[in-house]
């Protein structure tokens, strides 16, 4: 097994008996909805909030109940990854592009679990991740000016489930995290930012050498 199969594998024990269980996106992501669909198809009673059209895809075609999209929903747990993470389990989401979904379902369960391996981790956001931006697709070129104060946003190929663009915004080290996430919502045409303040309950790092670390956000 290696490290993000062995971290998705250890987010199964962070899960209640039966109940609603939030699906995060992404390559890490996808190895524990395999999982629980080995689960569910054993017999046990979880039902998903899918957080993209490919985390859908993938669990219903491993026969997973699933809920709308439409909420509100009663989410014990969601289990994601994500592409960096802090000392106080600060995160930065969103190369898969979801992260907007993904903070929303986020937001509606009593317990966030995020499965990442060592490289993940950083001293301080900012230094290994850009901050991926999901912006409206109209005038998104006028919301990237005023990105610029912030950093060099590039412009990312595609469109979102939703319809909209990323910019990924190279903003370097972030002293302040939440400051910056404040100051990225008030600009007109951003949708949500990629910073995950405060959000993660549980991070299950998988180390190299097949050991697992537990960590519990900072009180």
């Amino acid at each position: 097994m290696n490290a993000k199969e062995i971290a998705a594998r250890a987010a199964l024990a962070e899960l209640p008996a039966e109940g609603v269980i939030g699906l995060g996106t992404g390559s890490t992501t996808r190895l524990f909805i395999d999982a629980l669909g080995e689960l569910v198809q054993q017999g046990r009673r979880y039902i998903g909030v899918p957080t993209s059209e490919a985390s859908r895809a993938q669990a219903s075609a491993l026969g997973i109940p699933l809920l709308s999209d439409d909420g509100p929903w009663d989410i014990a747990v969601c289990v994601d990854g994500a592409d960096e993470v802090s000392p106080a389990l600060d995160l930065i989401k969103g190369g898969g592009g979801a992260h907007t979904r993904e903070k929303i379902v986020n937001a509606s369960a009593k317990k966030n679990v995020i499965i990442v391996d060592e490289s993940k981790l950083s001293a301080q956001l900012g230094v290994k991740w850009k901050i991926p931006i999901e912006v409206l697709h109209f005038a998104h070129a006028a919301t990237a000016a005023h990105l610029v104060r912030f950093g060099t946003p590039t412009l990312r190929a595609g469109r979102t489930d939703s319809g909209n663009v990323i910019y990924d915004l190279a903003a370097g080290a972030l002293a302040d995290p939440a400051a910056i996430d404040r100051e990225l919502h008030a600009i007109p045409g951003v949708v949500e930012t990629g910073l995950f303040i405060r959000r993660a309950d549980v991070v299950i790092v998988a180390k190299a050498n097949g050991e697992i670390a537990r960590l519990t956000r900072p009180e």
